[in-house]
């Protein structure tokens, strides 16, 4: 018996991988909505060819309600993989609103007024968390949710995947994927400034495009093989494993070694956002690994591959390293969405929100001597091996407020009054269903802001009041000094001292204001 698998996002790196290797299932047929642009128009004509039948393609945009209702007609599952990514979501706020919120409350919606339903798989972002380093780079599903200040695309897959949590679709499951290793990333990366927001120190779990894949077709295939069971409905963190566990330090060098160079020798620490990021090494990534045996390869894999497949990178070893720097990494310095350019043309809020001042820009330099870098166990009291080790993550695990090790059947209205008052708040509930994860519940924030959501939205998925954090504010600096929750990670490259409001206003410039 086929299934149909509908789609959106399946011309991006990831979707392209899925169609490889959802094809592969011969019960599977392909129901996909392109934009009717010039890449999706290539692929259709590719993929019809190549696929026959066994796919249908049609044109459209998950803004409007009326494609998503075609969409999702008549599918057995919807997988969502539609969204606008850094760099164009900076520059297209807009278009980032449209795939990113309006696109999955669409999406949503279509599914809710059918009588059957297709069961959703929704493909979130580690960008949700915000911003990690050594103090804290083990992280889990259920961690405080603070994505990065005027970083809407985090903010606008927040909203959306809180549409997702808490809707009425019977069936569904959210999956974060970490940062991906596709086959064009180093050419992506030097078009534009946005390379420089990673910081050095940031612990990083990569999953490659291809393994991504997998796991999607292996989910399908246990599903139609015998059902999924407890898979559904929760929410999961994509990652690559042990062997994909790094720093933005050794990203940039392993990826750098294949023109002949390296960190050190083409970058300056002073070009790279210390703070404001995203990214951690997951301590749950096992989790789906251990149902679903997606991970291959290594990161070293990986970059032999690329080196394989584009020979010509090795031509650049001829070329003197301060010739690359000039022609290739200073070059996009001047990148509107470079730190370096926000520096020289006075953009303080984003100087702050980036290095927390101009007075630590300053500091920094341009001397890797005077740059203390964690991996190479430079920073005093941070042992890198030590930290890396998977054994190390019950040191630095942050708390949820209540006794999380408890069965999802023992939760009862004693965890949720604790979380909320975790989070600086109350859970109104009057009474609680022991178990009853997913009923809508009253909570209200530290801010006097009353909200309802599910006891899994809160407890197990980490969301909290959509008033306080939502779309073009950021107030992570006022909201930490009530709530527990945020602090113990925010304080870890924030001063407590620190009282800064972060927004876009209406024409997507950004603002910032100090409260006294």
């Amino acid at each position: 018996m086929s299934v149909v698998l509908a789609m959106t996002g399946a011309s991006g790196n990831m979707g392209q991988a899925v169609v490889k290797e959802v094809m592969t299932l011969d019960f599977v047929t392909l129901k996909l909505l392109f934009l009717d642009e010039k890449r999706e128009r290539r692929l259709k004509k590719k993929w019809e060819k190549e696929y026959g039948d066994r796919v249908e393609i049609f044109f459209g945009n998950i803004k409007n309600i009326e494609d998503c209702r075609r969409l999702v007609e008549g599918a057995d599952y919807l997988l969502n993989m539609a969204a606008v990514i850094p760099p164009l979501a900076d520059k297209r706020p807009d278009l980032a609103h449209d795939a990113n919120v309006t696109g999955v409350k669409n999406l949503v919606a279509a599914i809710e007024e059918l009588s059957r339903q297709p069961k959703l798989i929704h493909i979130s972002t580690v960008a949700l968390y915000g911003n990690r380093d050594y103090h804290h780079p083990w992280g889990r599903v259920g961690d405080p949710l603070l994505p990065s200040v005027y970083d809407e695309y985090g903010m606008g897959k927040l909203i959306g995947e809180r549409a997702v949590l808490d809707s009425k679709i019977d069936t569904w499951a959210v999956l974060r994927q970490t940062g991906m290793l596709y086959e064009k990333l180093l050419m992506s990366n030097i078009s534009d400034g946005l390379m420089f927001h990673t910081p050095f120190n940031v612990p990083i779990e990569w999953a490659t495009d291809h393994d991504s894949a997998v796991l999607i077709k292996n989910i399908l295939k246990e599903d139609h093989e015998g059902g999924a069971g407890d898979f559904w409905k929760s929410v999961y963190n994509i990652g690559g494993g042990a062997l994909y566990r790094t720093t933005g330090y050794e990203t940039f060098d392993m990826g750098f070694a294949m023109i002949g160079g390296g960190t050190e020798k083409f970058m300056r620490p002073n070009w790279h956002a210390t703070r404001n990021f995203h990214c951690m090494w997951f301590s749950d990534s096992d989790i789906l690994e251990r149902r679903y045996h997606y991970q291959s390869g290594s990161m070293a894999d990986f970059w032999s591959e690329i080196k394989r497949k584009n020979p010509y990178f090795s031509l650049a070893k001829l070329i003197p390293s301060s010739w690359i720097t000039a022609l290739v990494f200073k070059r996009l310095l001047r990148d509107e969405n470079a730190p370096y350019h926000w520096v020289k043309k006075g953009m303080e809020g984003r100087v702050n929100a980036f290095f927390g001042s101009r007075r630590k820009w300053e500091a920094l330099g341009e001397d890797w001597e005077h740059f203390d870098v964690w991996c190479k166990g430079e920073i005093e009291g941070y042992d890198y091996e030590k930290e890396i080790d998977p054994a190390y993550e019950e040191n630095v695990r942050l708390s949820h407020g209540y006794d999380d090790t408890k069965a999802d059947g023992e939760i009862d209205l004693a965890d949720l009054r604790a979380a909320a008052r975790f989070r600086g708040g109350e859970c109104r509930a009057g009474s609680f269903e022991k178990g009853d994860l997913y009923a809508p519940q009253d909570w209200r924030c530290a801010e006097g802001h009353d909200f309802t959501a599910s006891a899994f939205t809160v407890l197990k998925a980490g969301h909290w009041c959509p008033h306080c954090v939502k779309e073009g504010l950021w107030n992570y600096d006022l909201l930490a000094k009530k709530n527990p929750f945020y602090a113990q990670v925010w304080y870890d490259t924030h001063d407590e001292e620190e009282n800064t409001l972060y927004w876009y206003d209406e024409d997507h410039t950004p603002r910032w204001e100090v409260r006294r």
